[in-house]
């Protein structure tokens, strides 16, 4: 297949601007009308007569008009990718009608059918889907939405901005008129028309106007809104007092829909969501569902300043929107958990998937240069490190100025489609830096090292850090500048320098501390001050220092990593200052639980293959389950006392407190049922009242060949067999299982008939699941690449962007060793030989194989 790059260094201005335009809707489910007049003006560079590029994909197109007369085939062709309108005047009116059939969109990409309700999704470039239309980011306009359906069948209709008029047309019809006053790009449109129930409430802004809230989910489920409401208003208020932004709207709604592609989308003030980032109670959800609908609901909300009122100029500046929401997000959600646990659960992320994506076929820079298919470069990449790039920032700047270079950025390109650079530009002048060397950042692929030596020189009293910085596989020119934050301890643990942020600019850096009585430990990166990997040679006795008492707590954490995987990649080997400091961690009462469970938490095995080379996947899993029981087994007293004082009385409560205790008793839980044959776990389903413990006790169980498992997988079924966001947990549990036979079992569950192909949320939760069971994914007799392979190209027909995230971990198949690599390889170019795969899917595989 040939694929037609974009490139960043190609990028026009537009011959010609949409300023304003009036959608208008007949819906049908497999025949919708869809009725447009745009005003268009010429850019005054353009050529006058130049003809008029529209995009359109699966459209049939009924009549055009310009300026009331109607256009002739001559007037105009049809192409493959869209319309172009033949020589037209500098300032016209164009109305297009056409015809769309959702039902038979599977892709979930323009207007398609969620469960009976009309839905769209238009980024990154579904509203060509739905009419002719210049669909880029640069081309912002007006949009008045009116929408005519059955009233019986589609008693709710929704579009963006303020509600103007519902009218009965009799017949059984009904007319509602949406009008957004602020100007978007087309990929913000959004149109959602059906049967659904709503939970209403409102917000006072700071400037005391009053805003309508509204959640609309299927009939039935509103029960399962109330957290959701509560975590947009702290959203709404945290961006008033943290970034002075008030809501610009007077109403604003959120829509939660089973059939979506990804976790939820901003469109101006009508954000679309997948079902699970929006219904959840107790019964049904567990902390970490929570925490994540928390985490949603505020960055699509905070893209209504940066992503909607400031958007991207075109698509290479994806992070300028991203990377700075998930920055947003995720200090949202630290103010409102725990700042700690956030951060080391957000670098755990980073580290895991960021990094390997950067050490694979797919790696990009936070800004890439160019792309075949955009829906490819939603990675972690451009939101993650993307984040990371904005938190650098904040610290090169320090909280004030932070503020000041956002204020200024607000205030110089409301209403905008702009650029990295302009962001940055912003920055510097708000904040008074120069970041011309911290730019790099964004251009460069990849991620950096840092080697560090040290040096003490006991007579001066002198200590020396030196400081050396590459990024593997590039130019030895390319130097970034990145913030060390480290800190110094002495041997009994006691801080003697507090957290220093070092500017490292240089190829090679050279950092001294004075009056330094003597030998320090280095606490280094604190706070995972850089999105960087450190290479700096700890003694065993060092680390265990750090893990004891450094205050920082990222960096006691990774003190306690570093220990765990010298003990995993020498699991013959008993490295006393690990079990020692296992030991203490676990006799220690900490304020915090959900810390303890961190420090007793293994890394994972995705990140193991992530730091490795040849990696021998039997190895690796023979080696993390084996340390698993001998921390069981060493330490099963205490860990049972520790289960038994986390144990949290009465009603399930979703405070910090709480699930810190929920989350410290559940890891103790995963120790003692490799001992107990999953006693324990299943007394804790029987008395469980929450689904976080619920959860636990299966994913414990789930391991465990015993006749609990067995009957508590068949009564977790039958008591939620009709809803499912949480049947997609049972499938999950026991798509991941290690015992034997679980790849048949994963084959006879995507034809259960609760499994659904054409649901994104069914198939990540079985195949999407199953890839990440290394004992059976990695199957020595290669069945489970085949498998998946086999996978992919019956979804590939169906939702092309679906099919290209599911092929990742076929990608990373240069990591293994030769007996896995081979035939990883193998099914990769099974799927890039088919001469059918979609464009999305065909980028990926080329590149990686």
């Amino acid at each position: 297949m040939t694929m037609k790059e974009t490139y960043l260094k190609d990028y026009k201005a537009l011959n010609y601007y949409i300023d304003s335009v009036d959608l208008s809707f007949e819906l049908s489910p497999n025949n919708t009308r869809v009725m447009s007049t745009l005003s268009v003006r010429a850019n005054e560079n353009t050529r006058t007569g130049e003809s008029l590029y529209l995009n359109g994909e699966e459209l049939t197109l009924e009549k055009i008009i310009l300026d009331e007369l109607e256009l002739s085939g001559q007037d105009y062709e049809l192409i493959e990718t869209g319309l172009i309108v033949k020589n037209p005047p500098r300032h016209f009116t164009l109305k297009i009608t056409n015809t769309i059939n959702p039902e038979a969109n599977t892709r979930l990409s323009g207007l398609y059918l969620s469960d009976g309700a009309f839905c769209t999704q238009c980024e990154a470039e579904g509203f060509r889907r739905i009419t002719y239309y210049v669909d880029r980011p640069d081309n912002l306009a007006i949009f008045k939405t009116t929408i005519i359906a059955d009233k019986n069948d589609y008693p709710v209709l929704l579009s963006n901005g303020n509600f103007i008029e519902s009218v009965d047309l009799g017949n059984g019809k009904m007319r509602v008129v949406w009008e957004d006053p602020f100007k978007k790009p087309a990929y913000l449109f959004a149109l959602v028309a059906g049967k659904l129930d709503v939970l209403e409430d409102h917000f006072i802004t700071g400037s005391g106007r009053k805003v309508e809230l509204k959640i609309f989910v299927d009939p039935g489920e509103v029960d399962k809104a109330f957290y959701a409401m509560e975590a947009l208003k702290k959203s709404m208020r945290w961006d008033e007092v943290h970034y002075g932004r008030e809501y610009d709207l007077d109403i604003f709604m959120i829509v939660a829909v089973r059939f979506f592609n990804f976790g939820a989308m901003e469109n101006k003030g009508l954000n679309v969501f997948n079902s699970k980032y929006v219904l959840a109670n107790p019964e049904t959800a567990t902390d970490l569902d929570f925490e994540r609908i928390l985490a949603i609901i505020g960055h699509e909300y905070f893209h209504n300043w940066t992503g909607n009122r400031i958007t991207c100029r075109d698509w290479f500046q994806l992070s300028l929107k991203e990377g700075l929401t998930v920055f947003r997000d995720q200090t949202f959600t630290a103010d409102n958990t725990s700042p700690a646990i956030k951060r080391i659960d957000d670098v755990t992320t980073l580290r895991t998937f960021q990094f390997s994506e950067d050490a694979g076929p797919m790696s990009h820079p936070v800004q890439p240069k160019h792309y075949v298919k955009i829906d490819n470069f939603y990675t972690v990449t451009i939101y993650e490190k993307g984040a990371e790039v904005i938190r650098m920032m904040h610290t090169l700047l320090g909280k004030e100025n932070f503020r000041k270079g956002m204020d200024l950025y607000f205030e110089r390109h409301d209403g905008q489609a702009v650029t990295i650079e302009e962001f940055v530009k912003a920055m510097e002048d708000g904040g008074n830096i120069d970041l011309k060397q911290f730019r790099a950042w964004y251009d460069e692929a990849g991620t950096p090292h840092l080697k560090i030596k040290d040096n003490f020189d006991a007579v001066k009293k002198l200590y020396t850090l030196t400081v050396e910085q590459c990024i593997p596989g590039k130019s030895q020119d390319v130097t970034l500048h990145i913030p060390l934050s480290i800190g110094l301890l002495n041997k009994e643990g006691v801080e003697i320098v507090p957290t220093k942020v070092l500017d490292v600019k240089t190829k090679i850096s050279n950092f001294q501390f004075e009056h330094i009585e003597h030998q320090p430990i280095v606490s280094l990166l604190r706070g995972f001050s850089a999105p960087v990997k450190v290479d700096y040679d700890y003694k065993d006795a060092d680390l265990a220092v750090l893990l004891g008492h450094d205050t920082d707590s990222f960096s006691r954490w990774e003190a306690g990593q570093k220990l765990a995987l010298r003990q995993l990649n020498n699991i013959d080997h008993h490295n006393h200052y690990f079990f020692d400091g296992l030991h203490h961690v676990l006799k220690t009462n900490f304020d915090d639980s959900a810390f303890k469970a961190l420090l007793l938490t293994l890394p994972s095995q995705k990140y193991l293959i992530e730091l490795g080379h040849d990696v021998n996947v039997e190895k690796i899993d023979s080696a993390y389950w084996g340390l698993s029981y001998m921390i069981a087994l060493k330490n099963k007293a205490l860990l049972m006392t520790c289960y038994e004082e986390n144990v949290v009385p009465g009603d399930y409560k979703n405070t910090i407190e709480h699930n810190s205790k929920r989350r410290l008793k559940n890891l103790c839980l995963h120790y003692l049922s490799l001992l107990d044959q999953g006693e324990l776990a299943a007394k804790q389903y029987n008395t469980s009242n929450n689904m976080t413990d619920t959860m636990a006790a299966l994913s414990a169980l789930t391991h465990i060949e015993s006749y609990h498992r067995e009957v508590i997988l068949e009564d977790f079924y039958t008591q939620w067999k009709d809803n499912s966001l949480v049947l997609d947990k049972w499938f999950t549990l026991q798509a991941t299982s290690r015992l034997p036979g679980t790849l048949q079992e994963v084959k006879r569950l995507t034809q259960h008939e609760k499994f659904d192909i054409k649901n994104p949320n069914t198939v990540r939760s079985v195949i999407g699941a199953f890839t990440n069971n290394f004992k059976h994914f990695h199957a020595v007799d290669s069945s489970g690449y085949s498998f998946l392979a086999d996978e992919i190209l019956k979804i590939d027909r169906l939702n092309a962007q679906l099919s290209s995230r599911l092929v990742e971990p076929l990608t990373q198949w240069k990591k293994f060793d030769k007996a896995h690599k081979i035939p990883m390889y193998s099914a990769l170019k099974r799927i890039a030989d088919d001469k059918n795969i979609s464009s999305n899917l065909s980028e990926i595989v080329g590149k990686a194989i």
